[in-house]
């Protein structure tokens, strides 16, 4: 076995904005209820041209630029998304092309929702470390403007657009991926998902046009239920407490959702990061937008340990614990 560690990150959001203003002409809603509820102010939106693949290459390019990476050694793409350009092909086929990564690289999509981005890290994680590859693209990326209701008050708040991406390498001296947790429960389906072609799923219909549909409340009981629960099995596996860890982030799915979580643990909000308030749930872009925000606002810094947990539909949810270890950057970041 080989060691693995995290060494560049980059992050792109689209330009257009909707605030919570923008909202009150569409439903039956104010700013001071969105904040209240979800602490989110706005959310960032695609053009109507502008698709998951566009908001990857920006991430990437933007990692490839502040650490002066090249795409050229890149030897594996994982795309984790809920909301593909096509059924088929993959955003990582996709992305591997228009990047001019080598056509003898491995590209696959990741699809687990909300904690696609941390399964997807885990994975890259395991090709590394058993020395199979040397350099894993990871992106996590949703368009979720595009399979929003915008009738539907109860979830057109809370989404937003994004794209996040990092580098996994080979470590010589040893693994810096310190601890993990997966899960999955099927029997919650319902409670979350895209509709589509009619279906039946623990005895309920369910169909539609292609939207998102979340039952809120459900989804939260959930959450801040199993992620302290998840978030213990992680720091179990790897021999770790919540003392020695710097940065606690979770998937950025609504604020009032991480207060409890915290609460739960018995660890600082402070000390939890999350890129909500502007961004809004951005799915599987969430986690590294949060990251990145860190890093950016001088934060985050190499040789912390940040505690990753993602969580949402299927109902999957996973964690990992990390050493990161960046290079230098030779470049600012774009400004989000």
């Amino acid at each position: 076995m080989k060691g693995a560690k995290i060494t560049a990150i980059g992050s792109y959001v689209p330009v257009s904005r909707l605030t919570n203003s923008d909202l009150e002409q569409l439903v039956d809603t104010n700013d001071e209820w969105i904040v209240q509820r979800t602490g989110i102010r706005e959310r960032r939106i695609s053009r109507e041209d502008e698709y998951t693949s566009d908001l990857c290459i920006a991430a990437v390019r933007n990692l490839l630029t502040r650490y002066g990476k090249s795409a050229a050694d890149i030897d594996m793409v994982l795309v984790a998304t809920s909301t593909a350009d096509f059924s088929f092909p993959s955003v990582a086929s996709i992305i591997q092309h228009r990047l001019g990564i080598p056509l003898t690289v491995g590209a696959f999509d990741v699809s687990a929702a909300c904690a696609g981005f941390v399964y997807a890290l885990h994975t890259a994680h395991a090709y590394v470390a058993s020395g199979l590859h040397r350099k894993v693209l990871v992106v996590g990326a949703d368009a979720l403007s595009k399979i929003t209701d915008y009738t539907d008050r109860s979830t057109c708040i809370l989404f937003g657009d994004g794209a996040g991406a990092v580098l996994v390498e080979t470590d010589e001296q040893q693994d810096r991926f310190l601890g993990y947790h997966l899960g999955s429960d099927g029997g919650g389906a319902h409670h979350v998902y895209r509709t589509g072609l009619s279906h039946t799923v623990n005895g309920v219909e369910l169909g539609g046009s292609g939207k998102l549909v979340q039952n809120g409340r459900e989804v939260f009981k959930w959450a801040v239920r199993t992620v302290p629960q998840g978030v213990q099995r992680v720091l179990d596996n790897a021999g770790a407490t919540l003392e020695q860890v710097d940065w606690f982030i979770p998937h950025s799915a609504n604020l009032r959702m991480i207060e409890p979580v915290c609460e739960r643990l018995n660890y600082p909000l402070s000390q939890a990061l999350y890129s909500l308030e502007y961004f809004g749930n951005t799915s599987a872009a969430s986690i590294p937008l949060a990251l990145d925000l860190g890093i950016r606002e001088g934060k985050v810094h190499s040789g912390q340990r940040v505690l990753l947990y993602g969580f949402g539909a299927g109902l999957a949810h996973a964690g990992v614990l990390t050493e990161l270890q960046l290079d230098e950057q030779v470049a600012p970041p774009d400004v989000l």
